[in-house]
């Protein structure tokens, strides 16, 4: 547990530049209190004691602004910068050596069951406002973009930007292809559009339907 700690003090030294003292942050640091806080209610919550770990990932996001679930799994080394309004879901994963802006969320979309959340790899960077939601995995050492929405798998030494987002930049190299962030199809309509595709087949499976009832009432009149 203190050689966890000691990790989680220098990633806050080593990636924040107004951090000047292990004694600053360890007193006023929410993120780094946040962490702390998670690693009993994680340990309690995979010891079946689920109500003392939800009790104590209630008092930190009381504490600190920041919302872990206790079943989340937090390597060490990780780096949560002021914190505020980030939230982490019970299947989540957060590799060693991630860093987390405020506003990230790592949740799910509510269509699946068993494993929810996002897996991040080691050293994945995520900015503030990115949102990561599905049980699919954020490749070692990528970089998510502040205000992004990712919704399938980035690979290893990626950058994704955008809503939704795509690759930029792979191992280095930027990766061609058109990112028009105006002139992008809008899931809601397409939605719209598959309904009404399925409405007009509906349609016309009952007209044939109601056509063979009446000619077989016909038929039976006759």
């Amino acid at each position: 547990m203190l050689d966890r700690l000691r990790a989680d003090v220098r990633a806050v030294k080593e990636r924040d530049p107004a951090a000047r003292s292990t004694f600053e942050v360890l007193l006023l640091y929410s993120g780094l209190h946040a962490i702390m806080l998670h690693r009993p209610a994680y340990w309690l919550y995979h010891h079946k004691h689920f109500f003392l770990a939800r009790f104590i990932s209630q008092y930190a996001k009381f504490r600190t602004g920041v919302e872990i679930h206790p079943g989340a799994k937090i390597g060490t080394g990780v780096f949560i910068d002021h914190g505020c309004g980030i939230v982490i879901g019970e299947t989540a994963e957060v590799g060693d050596g991630c860093t987390l802006y405020q506003g990230v969320t790592l949740g799910g979309t509510g269509k699946d069951a068993g494993k929810r959340h996002p897996t991040l790899g080691k050293n994945v960077t995520v900015g503030s406002g990115a949102k990561v939601l599905g049980p699919f995995t954020i490749g070692d050492n990528s970089k998510i973009a502040a205000g992004a929405v990712v919704l399938k798998e980035i690979p290893p030494n990626a950058t994704a930007v955008g809503v939704p987002a795509q690759v930029v930049k792979l191992d280095g190299v930027r990766v061609t292809q058109d990112l028009d962030q105006i002139h992008m199809p809008d899931p809601v309509g397409m939605e719209f559009s598959d309904l009404q595709k399925q409405l007009e087949v509906l349609s016309e499976r009952v007209g044939r339907l109601e056509e063979e009832n009446r000619t077989l009432r016909e038929a039976t009149q006759k």
